[in-house]
């Protein structure tokens, strides 16, 4: 095993000694992947309004913490789980990866912040020092004492044939220590202090098959002497914060856990990860670098280029809080500035933002298709059915979590997005609805709030069909390749031009001539698209509609057990196998079929139901657990708040609704 000398619990550049190992790769993947693993490291770190004495920002530090584990466990053991936002002292990822040449070896990166308590002290007149909670100096400078966080890495390279022996633990250590920063015209000074973190990483490995492997990594906290009932904030000073994991290797490729081969999918399905996810984080289709982070991301996440900067909030998305964050008075600025220099970062990044920077933020198109002669020669039904599919899909995207996995691009389907920290990746026109983010019952809030879409200018609607999409999340799964002519004019920096409406619908090519001047009113009404006649909804009433599931009719009250395609994301992957109850039967402008569903085992099932948030699947993804109630008696009405929140526009499609 080799790994670089650690100081304070940060890796040192390579002191050149031989290790004996070959040149790794993915060192230099790691470096590629900072952005992302960025975002995730300082992600709740400070909120809008990046002020200390917002609500918001007096609960800190909510992902990857791992506490001494005698504080953690006092009230008893942790319950295992894959949400990275509930407490705990180790974490576990165990993923799967395949050897492509003799004597490969494994690289780990442990990635975390360590916190240290900022105390404005002030001078006094015997030329002692008393903590104050902000001091005001003579240049106008405001200081205020606040819980600050210094990042920290370990690096770790062992030969992968050591871990089938038995495993290798290392000790890791960010060591304690103090700062002292004297303020101007003495009149006091800031102190920082930071105490010791120790914790372990233990790698073991198992062959599957012969070229196949498990990999194990657990990281513990290994604090000792801390008092049980301490203080939340007491026990934050001994723990490792925002922690995740890199690996890679030489020599090895990774497989993904959530779309995995066929037949390697039995084996991905045992991977037990605890506290952390790991999801293929280079640029596909080979894998031979994971990110396992406390929130669940999709594979290949990437930092969307319209994004200049991190504003640790992956809820929101650039645009609209960057608008906030201009309006903020010059009081309010002044404290954020005095609250913390990566707010005064922020302020002065969003204060000094050029003109043509911001406009991208609103928007960006990643792809068009121009528009095909069949398409072109499509009846307007068919036309208008393809053209609601892809709205259905731009809805969906931007309704969709922070946290929702990949999906392939639908041939036909162009996406455009307002610029964003959040994860969130293009969706598949065809199947939007049915893999739009689901959040687990652990999820956290600020990995799966929904964004909003923007549309975005487009060629006329007779060259190239395109679409509103979701927003363009700062972690992006879809790289951007080099686009076609028109595509570069979109992305070209400044405002976008303008676009007409009519030209965001590709219906609007293909409907027949408009009547003659004489022909009746009724005649041009009957040229439109079946949703868009009056009348079209009469007699659909979601709580008592029916569709037939295997044969099976299935209706509101209806018990189904979840059967996620494979195209299902991360999110869907928690709920397969987990049984329902449909409360109601949704009909979409495009002709398809949606179920809301309140999962039998959710505790807040009830409560979801009355606010009206369901999780929606086609029809296909569901297997009846017994008839529908009987024509000839009445169905379980749905709650009055639940019918009144859900409509049958296609915004409400996505997996998580009534978000």
């Amino acid at each position: 095993m080799a790994y670089g000398p650690v100081e304070s619990g940060t890796v040192c550049p390579d002191t050149g000694m031989d290790t004996g190992l070959a040149p790794d790769p993915s060192r230099g993947v790691f470096e590629q992947i900072t952005a992302v693993a960025d975002a995730v490291l300082y992600e709740g770190y400070l909120l809008y309004p990046y002020r200390r004495s917002s609500t918001k920002n007096r609960v800190r530090w909510q992902f990857g913490v791992l506490f001494p584990r005698q504080w953690v466990e006092a009230d008893g053991p942790v319950v295992p789980g894959v949400s990275g936002s509930a407490d705990s002292w180790y974490q576990r990822t165990e993923c799967l990866l395949r050897v492509r040449r003799p004597g490969a070896n494994v690289r780990v990166r442990l990635r975390h912040l360590q916190t240290q308590r900022k105390q404005v002290e002030e001078a006094g007149p015997d030329g002692g020092h008393r903590p104050v909670a902000s001091l005001r100096t003579d240049d106008g400078t405001v200081h205020l004492t606040f819980d600050e966080a210094v990042p920290r890495e370990t690096e770790i390279v062992v030969p992968l044939a050591d871990l089938l022996h038995g495993g290798s633990t290392v000790p890791v250590e960010a060591a304690a220590g103090e700062d002292i920063e004297p303020l101007p015209g003495l009149a006091g000074r800031v102190v920082r202090r930071r105490e010791e973190v120790r914790a372990s990483v233990t790698l073991r490995a198992e062959r599957l098959v012969d070229d196949v492997f498990r990999l194990r990594v657990r990281t513990a906290n290994a604090v000792d002497g801390l008092e049980p009932r301490a203080p939340r904030d007491e026990a934050l000073r001994r723990a490792l914060v925002a922690t995740h994991t890199l690996i890679g290797g030489d020599g090895v490729e990774f497989v993904s856990l959530i779309d995995p081969p066929a037949d390697l999918a039995d084996e991905a399905r045992a991977c037990r990860n605890e506290f952390t996810f790991p999801v293929l984080a280079d640029e596909p289709p080979a894998g031979p670098v994971v990110l396992s982070a406390p929130i669940i991301l999709p594979d290949h996440p990437q930092v969307a280029p319209e994004s200049p900067g991190d504003l640790h909030d992956a809820a929101e998305i650039d645009e609209i809080l960057t608008l906030r964050t201009m309006l903020l008075t010059d009081e309010e600025k002044r404290e954020a500035r005095a609250t913390d220099p990566r707010a005064a970062a922020i302020l002065d990044r969003v204060d000094t933002m050029p003109p043509e920077v911001f406009a991208r933020l609103h928007g960006a198109v990643r792809s068009l298709t121009p528009v095909t002669a069949a398409s072109e020669a499509a009846p307007p039904a068919a036309a208008a059915s393809a053209a609601a599919a892809a709205s259905e899909a731009a809805t969906s995207a931007a309704a969709a979590s922070a946290v929702t996995p990949p999906a392939a691009a639908a041939p036909g389907a162009a996406t455009s997005a307002a610029a964003g920290r959040a994860v969130t990746p293009p969706i598949n026109a065809a199947s939007a609805a049915s893999t739009a983010a689901t959040a687990a019952p652990e999820a956290t809030p600020a990995a799966s709030t929904a964004a909003t879409a923007a549309p975005e200018a487009t060629p006329a609607a007779a060259t190239a069909a395109t679409t509103p999409s979701a927003p363009a999340a700062v972690l992006s799964t879809t790289p951007v390749t080099t686009p076609s002519t028109p595509v570069a004019a979109a992305q070209a920096p400044g405002p976008a031009p303008y676009t007409d409406p009519a030209a965001l619908f590709p219906v609007a090519a293909t409907l027949a001539p408009t009547p003659p001047f004489a022909a009746p009113a009724a005649a041009a009404a009957a040229e439109r698209p079946v949703w868009w006649q009056e009348g079209a909804d009469d007699g659909l009433s979601p709580t008592t509609e029916t569709v037939l599931v295997d044969g099976v009719s299935v209706g509101g009250g209806s018990r189904v057990r979840l059967r996620p395609r494979r195209s299902a994301d991360a999110q869907d992957m928690f709920l397969a196998g987990r049984t329902a109850e449909v409360a109601a039967v949704f009909h979409d402008v495009d002709g398809s079929v949606h179920l809301a569903v309140t999962l039998d085992d959710d505790p807040a099932s009830e409560l979801h139901t009355w606010y009206g948030r369901f999780l929606y699947f086609r029809p296909d993804e569901l297997e009846p657990l017994e008839p529908a109630t009987p024509p000839d008696e009445p169905s379980k009405p749905a709650p009055a708040a639940a019918s009144a929140r859900h409509s049958t526009t296609d915004s409400e499609t996505h997996r998580s609704g009534g978000r």
